[in-house]
């Protein structure tokens, strides 16, 4: 059972909250990098293993440089997070640049950084040599179809608008290396937030199998394999943590039946998680501003889904510790709940929690992937902060919070008064 713990005291989150006024993300420096240290070691059997931090899942520059500093590149899919890589001073192949439907102007921005471009389609490899031209370097996504079950978050490949089939792939090899493509990778991510340590050694051994065939066939030499992200988390307190070492054991073995027995080694292993590096380690703090009683009991808070979306789009769980009152009765069904206009704005739903009065401090666990990332402004929310507890105990803010002005900048309400109706 994975236990949900805070990184600091009830006088310590009183003592930020003094400063910087709730709802704001707060993520543990240390703690991630304690976690990104493991996640590299478990897989130093593979000489050129590399780590591409999702930035979706966390794009902050200040959490990129942390991970960059532990060795870790930038997984990046758009202009704005490859402009926050090269902010962060990630470039080169320090950064693999996957996405889909793909503008012109990013893939010249990919091109100008000279990252690895992962392509997800056949009709890409035109449009890319077309508008930037073509690397020496090219990765292809694999979408394996039937071949693989996929969850509820990403789907059935089958149904999924990632990446090539496997006639595609064998096709778009073929023309890369005909144009005069010499360097090659591949790469697939067919689910998310899964813990299952076998599903990812299943997902190594196709690509593994599929570069043995390919390379073949193909007379190419394949530099690396991209296993991608996907990695879960136990956000249910009764899950346990997804097997790592497991994963790692069962990868090399494939590697060593399929890769080293071909003679295809050697073969670099890439990966490209988010939630599991930072998603334990960052916690939406928040207050409770009203008790409703009427069919239900609900706590509003002063944060919403625009904060933390999940539960609302997913029906996920995230674990809630009413600070101060973690050793009291649990014993209170409550929805808790946000200030937006929807009826799916909770954060709970007939939670058993201590019983709570406004001022409460809560904090939602686990928020520290696809939490501040995929906030919003509808209703007129504004985003919150996001704050760092440092090594040393001390607490930086490393984006401060949405004003009303920033809600109003994109709009020309100088020109409202000329405007005639």
């Amino acid at each position: 059972m994975a236990a949900k713990v805070l990184p600091f005291t009830k006088q310590q989150i009183e003592k930020i909250i003094a400063k910087y006024p709730t709802p704001f993300h707060l993520y543990d420096e240390k703690a991630i990098k304690e976690n990104a240290r493991a996640f590299k070691q478990a897989f130093s059997w593979n000489e050129g293993f590399k780590e591409f931090f999702a930035v979706k899942a966390a794009p902050n520059p200040y959490l990129m440089k942390i991970l960059q500093k532990e060795g870790f590149g930038s997984d990046c899919s758009s202009l704005p997070e490859l402009l926050l890589a090269e902010k962060t001073g990630i470039t080169g192949e320090e950064i693999m640049f996957s996405s889909n439907d793909t503008p012109a102007a990013e893939f010249v921005k990919a091109r100008e950084l000279n990252a690895t471009i992962n392509l997800d389609d056949l009709s890409h490899i035109a449009f890319l040599e077309k508008h930037a031209g073509l690397p020496e370097l090219i990765c292809m996504r694999y979408n394996p179809g039937p071949l693989k079950k996929g969850n509820i978050i990403i789907g059935h490949p089958e149904e999924a608008k990632y990446g090539f089939t496997r006639e595609q792939l064998f096709e778009g090899y073929r023309i890369c290396r005909e144009k005069g493509v010499r360097r090659f990778g591949i790469h697939a991510m067919v689910a998310s937030n899964e813990l299952d340590a076998n599903y990812f050694v299943e997902t190594a051994e196709i690509l593994f199998e599929l570069v043995a065939e390919i390379s073949q066939k193909l007379k190419i030499r394949f530099e690396f394999v991209n296993l991608s992200g996907g990695v879960g988390i136990p956000y249910l307190p009764e899950q346990e943590r997804i097997d790592l070492a497991a994963m790692s054991r069962g990868v090399k073995t494939k590697y060593d039946e399929i890769i080293v027995a071909g003679g295809f080694a050697p073969l670099k292993v890439f990966t490209e998680c988010g939630r599991y590096i930072t998603g334990p380690y960052g916690y939406l703090v928040t207050r409770v501003l009203h008790i409703k009683d009427t069919y239900k009991k609900f706590a509003g808070l002063d944060a919403n889904m625009a904060h933390l979306m999940r539960p609302a789009i997913y029906g996920a769980y995230h674990h809630i510790t009413v600070v101060g009152k973690e050793d009291k009765p649990h014993n209170i069904a409550y929805d808790v709940t946000g200030s937006l206009c929807e009826n799916n704005d909770k954060f709970a739903i007939d939670r058993l929690l201590p019983e709570m009065e406004p001022g409460d401090i809560v904090v939602i666990h686990d928020a520290g992937a696809h939490g501040h990332a995929m906030g919003f402004n509808y209703n007129g929310k504004l985003r919150s902060a996001e704050l760092l507890l440092r090594d040393d105990g001390n607490v930086v803010q490393i984006r401060r919070a949405e004003t009303v002005d920033d809600y109003f900048a994109t709009l020309d309400l100088e020109g409202l008064s000329k405007f005639k109706v």
